[in-house]
Order: structure tokens, then sequence, then C-alpha cells
């Protein structure tokens, strides 16, 4: 879709992105998640409505959703998650077992003094000993 405007006699083109039934679909069944999925948990609620979108169009829509910040985007156990709803993606790593534990941080003003800039959203990996671990 194009639209061109004509402001006090100069032409400015915008370009407005297509919205398609393919993309109303899958911007609904994205909005019903509240916690962190994966482009194949969302692709799975999606075949149930509609079976000819395909894995490459959910990565495509999640890849313009990330540029734009409607979504954020982590790594968590070799996979990547996306979500709507939170901010940060925070893990605690065992060294000796492995175990990944998650939790959230609510504060990071001890950090944005630090940071020149505005933080949209963040991700921490704090490795360590788990307490199973440290009893043995």
């Amino acid at each position: 879709m194009l639209l061109i405007l004509i402001i006090n006699k100069e032409l400015r083109v915008i370009e407005m992105p297509r919205i398609t039934r393919q993309k109303i679909i899958i911007e609904e069944e994205l909005n019903k998640f509240n916690t962190f999925f994966t482009a194949e948990e969302l692709l799975s609620k999606i075949q149930t409505r509609d079976k000819q979108i395909g894995i490459a169009t959910i990565y495509r829509f999640l890849k313009d959703k990330t540029a734009k910040d409607s979504i954020h985007s982590y790594y968590c156990d070799r996979r990547q998650i996306y979500s709507s709803q939170k901010n940060n993606h925070c893990h605690f790593i065992c060294t000796n077992c492995g175990k990944i534990t998650h939790f959230n941080v609510k504060d990071i003003d001890f950090i944005k003094k630090d940071i020149k800039g505005k933080i949209c959203h963040f991700q921490i990996d704090i490795h360590g000993i788990c307490n199973e671990c440290n009893k043995q």
C-alpha cells in the first residue's frame, strides 16, 4: 500500500505495510501468549486456524516485529524465544551440573547509571554453583 501526502506543496511518499489475512491471524495468536514462546509454538497455534501459513512466514513476521521493538527476542537453551510482555530474561546457570534456573530482575538501577542510552530489554546469564551442588 502506498500513501501519498501533499503537505504545504511538498510531496511525501509514505510506504505503508500491507495488512494481510495471514498477518492478522499471526498477530491474533501472538497476542494470546502471556509468556515466552518460540516460533514453532506460535506456528502450532496458527496452524489450527490456517495450515497454509508456514514457518518462514512466522520468522519473517517475528523479525519485523522485533525490528520495530513490538516484541523482544532472547536466547534460552540454545533456542530463540520471543515475548511481547517481558522486558528481561535472566538465567542462573550451575557450572557444576548445568541446571538452568530462570529468575526475574525487577530493578536495574545499579546498571542504568553506566548505560548511555535508553534500555529497552535485556538478558542476563549468571554462572555459579547451585544450592544442590554446593551441599555436596
